[in-house]
């Protein structure tokens, strides 16, 4: 009787010890980072490991983060190409972060934002029904393009934001739009120099959703 009340104990005591080893080695392994973007976060025009995401990547280790980024962002990638591309990272590469930097490219071709705003609901809605925390981070077009779209476009940011709870950063080239100086010759895609500045307007927003638990 009291061989076997000792083995129970015994066994009992090692599955706690084995699912206490589980769950230790389940948080202490990295976080999977996916970034999808457009050309801003693809480091066009720029030397490598230079960009926001490089950058940021950077920031992560000095921060002693443990988080791997894959960065999925392709040069003219559309909401539409992103929504497209979502299914197979997510079931490849398992995030716990996904990070949505699309629409600059449906904007500057006049897209419907109403198309645009359906295709970011899409992406946020598939991330999430996969255990991932997404952030938005959002654009503003050239006022060339009239108040009326540019408000719209703007304003889905927020709205898809809103509705499915997914933190935001609202304009990703705060502080670099204003200045001529800091583009590229095409006066689209900013210099290496930009992106320090880029990186710090996503970090606040970005690092309260890495360091949830």
């Amino acid at each position: 009787m009291q061989v076997g009340l000792i083995f129970k104990i015994k066994q009992s005591v090692l599955a706690g010890l084995l699912l206490l080893a589980a769950s230790a080695s389940a948080y202490s392994a990295p976080k999977t980072v996916l970034v999808l973007g457009d050309s801003l976060s693809a480091e066009y025009g720029l030397a490598r490991g230079t960009g926001w995401v490089a950058l940021l990547d950077k920031k992560l280790k000095a921060q002693k983060i443990d988080a791997a980024i894959v960065n999925a962002s392709i040069s003219g990638e559309t909401t539409s190409g992103g929504l497209t591309r979502l299914p197979a990272l997510l079931t490849r590469y398992k995030p716990e972060v996904v990070v949505i930097e699309l629409g600059a490219n449906d904007g500057l071709r006049g897209l419907p934002v109403a198309a645009a705003e359906a295709n970011l609901r899409s992406m946020v809605t598939l991330a999430q029904q996969q255990q991932a925390r997404v952030m938005l981070v959002g654009m503003r077009m050239p006022p060339n393009y009239g108040r009326a779209y540019t408000d719209r476009f703007f304003g889905m940011y927020k709205a898809v934001s809103t509705e499915l709870k997914a933190p935001l950063v609202p304009f990703m080239l705060d502080g670099v739009a204003q200045e001529a100086s800091m583009f590229q010759p095409d006066r689209l895609h900013p210099l290496a120099s930009a992106h320090p500045t880029i990186l710090a307007n996503i970090w606040p927003t970005f690092s309260a959703l890495i360091k949830q638990r």
